[in-house]
């Protein structure tokens, strides 16, 4: 047996480092049977953050310290509404037949919007009817799909265990396994680790297979965040060498975190923070201008250094507050732009095409085929669909 299974925590006491997540979980089961009724009752719960942190371990440790039955589904094999229907609406309907209630697990519900054919509008109508409390798990619950579903839920998060954590989990286990490991070593597996509590396990187990663990080579995990957790590193925390690096990790392009930061930096920042997070921003605007403009491309150093360590080094003291992050504006403008150049670009294709001139001719002459194609018959030559027809009539 691993020792992931063999020593995956069985009673809530056993969670380290989640004790905020734990309490949550227990008040939201515990209350559920007497508050199910009411309109205000959140009837799910979303346990979300990294992997490795313990969302569906700490699922089924409280169905059982509560005796509940545990139905459990993996959301990515239900992605359509037939098969939530076929399988879920069931065992919502049905009470347990040996246990005091059931709990419905919904795991990896990031699953369930990626290839949705009105699989997540099935699961939210029975959130709504369901006389069982329902947990779903997520590593990235800030999908725009999931909206909906956050809305009707309560969020806990589970966060990366902190080095320390991890390290005492596994003296523990050494200390069962009746083995001895130099802590150099433990500490350098914690490190490698990302807060992922199952993956140090998984390395620390391979460790002690060798003769001589100090000569084990890992390869370094680049763990993917998402920008949520990267503004959180860089609003509240201490600038620091993790901070420099948050950008490597971002599961998103670098330009569109600069407008996650720029809309974001009001919400953190007042008063003379604000004036040097501004001042930090401004400067990754200049190199990034020499960078386009130049192709200067070894600014992108001092573009990532001002966006990262700048920025968060202008605050005066580390913030404690939750804030609740912003979408960029700016990210549905150039979008909507984007879709506006496209159109442009696919009717002076099609124009082009038809009239045997090239495409950049039609491009510049655009203003006047835009007056040609009031012509009705003429839209019909060019086929223009009505998208296209509408964009030439703006």
């Amino acid at each position: 047996m691993t020792w992931v299974e063999k020593y995956r925590p069985k009673k809530l006491e056993e969670f380290k480092g989640q004790e905020q997540a734990v309490d949550k979980i227990k008040k939201f089961v515990a209350g559920f049977d007497l508050n199910k009724f009411a309109k205000t009752t959140k009837r799910a719960l979303i346990l979300y953050g990294p992997s490795g942190t313990g969302k569906t371990t700490l699922a089924h440790v409280i169905a059982n310290e509560t005796n509940s039955e545990i139905f459990e589904l993996n959301a990515s094999d239900l992605r359509n509404r037939p098969k939530l229907q076929e399988i879920l609406r069931p065992a919502i309907e049905q009470r347990s037949l040996t246990k005091k209630r059931k709990i419905i697990l919904v795991d990896e519900v990031d699953g369930i919007s990626s290839v949705d054919r009105g699989g997540l509008t099935e699961l939210l109508f029975l959130i709504e009817v369901t006389p069982h409390p329902i947990i779903i798990t997520a590593n990235d619950i800030w999908n725009r799909e999931l909206t909906q579903l956050r809305k009707k839920s309560e969020l806990v998060q589970l966060k990366e265990i902190d080095i320390n954590v991890m390290k005492e989990i596994m003296f523990s286990i050494l200390k069962k396994e009746d083995m001895f490991m130099n802590n150099n070593i433990v500490t350098s597996i914690a490190l490698r680790a990302k807060g992922d509590v199952r993956a140090s396990i998984n390395d620390l187990q391979a460790a002690s297979r060798m003769r001589d663990p100090s000569l084990i080579v890992f390869d370094e995990r680049n763990k993917k965040i998402d920008i949520f957790n990267a503004l959180n590193l860089i609003f509240k925390g201490k600038p620091t060498k993790e901070t420099l690096e948050v950008f490597d990790s971002v599961d998103i392009p670098f330009d569109e975190s600069i407008l996650w930061i720029e809309e974001n930096i009001p919400e953190e920042y007042h008063g003379e923070e604000l004036a040097k997070a501004y001042e930090s921003l401004s400067r990754v605007d200049l190199f990034k201008g020499r960078i386009y403009k130049q192709q200067y491309w070894r600014f992108l150093v001092y573009e990532n250094f001002f966006l990262s360590y700048g920025i968060s080094a202008a605050k005066k003291s580390l913030k404690t507050r939750f804030t609740k992050y912003k979408r960029p504006t700016r990210i549905l403008k150039i979008w909507l732009n984007n879709q506006r150049i496209a159109k442009k670009k696919s009717i002076a294709q099609k124009y082009a095409h038809h009239v045997h001139v090239g495409e950049k001719r039609a491009l510049k002459e655009f203003p006047i085929i835009k007056q040609i194609l009031k012509n009705e018959k003429i839209r019909r030559e060019l086929k223009l669909n009505e998208e296209e027809i509408e964009y030439s009539k703006n």
